[in-house]
């Protein structure tokens, strides 16, 4: 069912188009191409199938390497490499287990359902508001979660976990773009002109968080990049 919101991008040519012929594949088109690239249905559910499946793998190989510290708690995991980059010791920490089961659990659902979205946009499936609300807060949680483990990882743990900056790495660009996407297209309520700025400038958002996530990683970790650590 189409979502009941009106775009805050488009103009009124493009919601005439779309009430109009909804229900026809060329109506479709025209109205989507109303929109910029990366809020268009098919360019966004690649976006979203890319971060999903990158998130949804690191999760899976991040169970799977607890599953064997669980069993062996000397488990060497595949990316202990040092003592500052190091899942096997990060799954030790209280942090990996917030709500008294392993986080990654909550990726491999989570990333599913990112997945399955991203599959079912391809497949032609137009979603309610209330369902792009629902991505939205799930996203948002999600993405405040991940800040709060970048930043014990950081500067309370002190240890670096590879699987979980693929995490990160792909939780970046999905939050930005559902959030630009949904005001783009009405669901989050937001000025056009805001809007506009918005949708021409997730790419820039992403890149400018990336650039905030590599400068934290390296001045909490100044001193091993610089080798004073005395490793």
């Amino acid at each position: 069912m189409p979502s009941p919101a009106s775009p805050n991008l488009a103009n009124n040519d493009a919601r005439s188009l779309r009430q109009e012929n909804a229900k026809t594949p060329a109506g479709k088109n025209a109205a989507d191409s109303a929109f910029p690239r990366m809020v268009r249905d098919r360019p966004f559910a690649w976006l979203l199938l890319a971060t999903g499946a990158i998130a949804w793998l690191a999760s899976g190989a991040l169970v799977l390497e607890k599953l064997q510290v669980l069993i062996d708690p000397n488990h060497v995991t595949a990316c202990d490499l040092n003592p500052w980059v190091s899942c096997g010791s990060v799954m030790k920490t209280p942090q990996s287990s917030v709500f008294g089961f392993p986080n990654m659990f909550i990726g491999i659902v989570a990333f599913a359902v990112i997945i399955t979205t991203a599959m079912a946009i391809f497949a032609g499936a137009k979603f309610a508001r209330w369902y792009w609300i629902g991505l939205q807060t799930g996203v948002t949680l999600g993405f405040i979660f991940i800040v709060w483990l970048w930043s014990q990882a950081l500067y309370v743990i002190h240890i670096l976990c590879p699987f979980c900056m693929v995490v990160w790495a792909c939780m970046i660009p999905l939050f930005v773009f559902v959030t630009i996407r949904n005001v783009a297209h009405g669901v989050i309520p937001a000025p056009a002109a805001l809007a506009k700025i918005l949708a021409e400038s997730g790419w820039i958002i992403s890149a400018l968080l990336y650039v905030a996530v590599i400068a934290s990683i390296f001045f909490s970790f100044i001193n091993v990049f610089i080798g004073t650590s005395g490793y």
